[in-house]
């Protein structure tokens, strides 16, 4: 890959070298400047895993994408530094019960460490955590936004993120490791499944130094770390596109379809 314009592209201008230090920086970086958002299957458009394509996306054409494709794309440039990285899969449970079986639609990286395995994940949407975690239970680990921790439960470990006193749960998963044809197929079943969330509604996310922006549909959120919510609902599609710039720094596609679809978000 073009890894300068990579680091370009994120605003990272430290030591190219794989140690901890540079991949708690890289990974903060990418989290706060590469925005999530699933525009491309909102609007019907495919989603090209292949590394040329995740290059040209995520870092030529100042767009975003959803956790597969910015994992993708970090695990390349972690690869060209000089990291041992590795995939691996997760079920999501977010907002949910923590006793459900999802499918392993979500992915994670793994890091061999100077002092053991570390995860970085810089595509969990409105939670993605903006640091390293080294893979340890039972122990809180500050990031710059949330304390994160690990537990192990059933053969898994299941990472969770404190939010006011609780520690609600965002997935759960195992060591085995992923190809990136691994995610081929729930690339494939996330982007073009009806009943995906990925393709009947939009949503996209960016944490920022002290918070986080949220968008769902046309509800605009900020959620600072140490203060209550703000909120608004978006008036029409020039209001949203002026925040999907301003706000989150994208640039949508160019495409007849885009204005029409998030028309779609205004009507009901």
């Amino acid at each position: 890959m073009n890894l300068d314009a990579y680091l370009e592209r994120i605003g990272y201008d430290g030591p190219v070298a794989p140690t901890t230090d540079a991949l708690q920086a890289i990974a903060f970086k990418h989290a706060t400047t590469i925005p999530f958002e699933n525009l491309a299957p909102f609007l019907g458009l495919s989603v090209d895993l292949s590394p040329d394509a995740l290059e040209r996306k995520l870092v030529s054409q100042r767009r975003g994408g959803y956790c597969f494709e910015h994992n993708l794309l970090l695990w390349q440039a972690l690869t060209a530094i000089g990291f041992d990285v590795s995939g691996l899969a997760a079920r999501v449970l977010w907002n949910g019960p923590d006793d459900r079986i999802t499918p392993r639609s979500h992915m994670l990286l793994r890091i061999a460490g100077e002092e053991g395995a570390l995860l970085v994940d810089v595509g969990f949407g409105g939670m993605t955590p903006t640091g390293v975690l080294a893979l340890r239970a039972d122990v809180e680990q500050s990031t710059p936004h949330e304390p994160f921790r690990l537990i192990q439960r059933d053969g898994d470990w299941w990472m969770q993120a404190k939010v006011g006193e609780g520690w609600p749960t965002l997935y759960r998963f195992d060591l085995q490791r992923q190809h990136p044809v691994d995610y081929e197929a729930p690339n494939h079943y996330l982007s073009t499944n009806p009943v995906s969330h990925f393709t009947s509604g939009l949503t996209v996310a960016r944490p920022v130094p002290g918070g986080r922006h949220a968008l769902r549909n046309r509800e605009l959120a900020f959620h600072p770390l140490d203060g209550a919510s703000e909120r608004r609902t978006l008036r029409d599609v020039d209001e949203m596109l002026d925040v999907l710039d301003g706000t989150f720094g994208i640039e949508p596609p160019d495409v007849p379809q885009l204005r029409p679809r998030l028309a779609t978000l205004f009507t009901g």
